[in-house]
């Protein structure tokens, strides 16, 4: 395994804690070559290179780019955006759900690895030259920072970014609408949160923000414990939020479990659909990498 695959990997990812140390090698390590493009303020588009599809015309392939990665990948015209990019990341106590390493290896969770995930995606941004803003939330705290390029800027969201804490739960839009006519204005926002809400507070966020100016990427995050239920006998489960608890048999429950899972799921796919919002759903216990292939992919269709 190369270095670059030890920072991906969520188990070596756990006991590292200089975030942007692991922010520019992980960027760096899986942009070399591929993505990243010459132009500055791009706004993460990365629109200098593309997926090959059958009907491509085979000249526009880049070779030494194939040799590298042993993939086809097609050269594209760049173009020019002014765009900000905006790190919304949800610091609510459901957000302290742990990795199934965490049960062997040092603690991971899910604001961890949404950390690290924008922590990424900025370094990609300030290396662009573009804008990039930062917007923490919870009832405990709202972290703010405005939209600026530059490394002083980089070095303030990454010191936020490591600062951040999660508790209480995800604050009503109310809470920091100062802070949203800033990010609705024309540029790209993702918003990485496991979309656990009281009352749709999240999902009003997005479709507030969702405008003809500015895209919106929704980053799920869960674990694998969450998607598979693999518990075994009398369990006792606690709400990270509001602490309620219960003391269940798996076996009795876990059918109804994976059935209510599979239609939250669901609902929140209608929702991103019906608002035109990109949704990506990310499990905490893949490599790094695979989001932000997603995530590129996903920024992709867009051009």
């Amino acid at each position: 395994m190369s270095a670059i695959q030890q920072f991906i990997e969520p188990k070596t990812l756990a006991r590292v804690k200089d975030l942007p140390l692991v922010a520019k090698t992980v960027a760096e390590g899986f942009m070399h070559g591929l993505h990243l493009s010459q132009q500055k303020g791009t706004g993460i588009e990365f629109s200098q290179y593309r997926v090959y599809e059958p009907g491509d015309e085979l000249s526009k392939i880049d070779w030494k780019l194939f040799a590298r990665s042993d993939r086809y990948f097609v050269r594209e015209a760049e173009r020019e955006s002014n765009i900000n990019v905006w790190l919304v990341l949800d610091a609510s106590a459901s957000m302290q759900q742990k990795s199934v390493i965490s049960k062997h290896d040092a603690s991971w969770n899910k604001l961890d690895y949404g950390r690290y995930l924008l922590a990424t995606i900025a370094h990609l941004g300030q290396q662009q030259g573009d804008a990039v803003g930062l917007l923490g939330l919870s009832t405990d705290q709202v972290n703010y920072l405005p939209a600026l390029s530059g490394l002083q800027q980089h070095q303030r969201i990454m010191l936020q970014l490591a600062r951040m804490q999660s508790g209480g739960v995800f604050p009503s839009t109310e809470t920091f609408q100062n802070n949203i006519g800033e990010v609705r204005r024309s540029g790209l926002v993702l918003i990485v949160s496991d979309f656990y809400q009281q009352d749709d507070e999240i999902l009003e966020l997005v479709s507030s923000l969702k405008n003809d100016k500015t895209d919106v990427v929704a980053i799920q995050l869960e674990s694998s414990d969450e998607a598979h239920f693999p518990y075994k006998g009398m369990v006792r489960f606690e709400d990270m939020e509001t602490k309620e608890q219960r003391f269940v048999s798996a076996k009795s429950v876990k059918s109804e479990y994976l059935v209510q899972r599979q239609r939250f799921n669901q609902e929140l796919e209608q929702f991103f659909t019906k608002h035109k919002v990109q949704h990506l759903r990310c499990n905490i216990d893949e490599p790094l990498d695979e989001t932000l292939y997603a995530f590129l992919q996903a920024r992709a269709k867009l051009l």
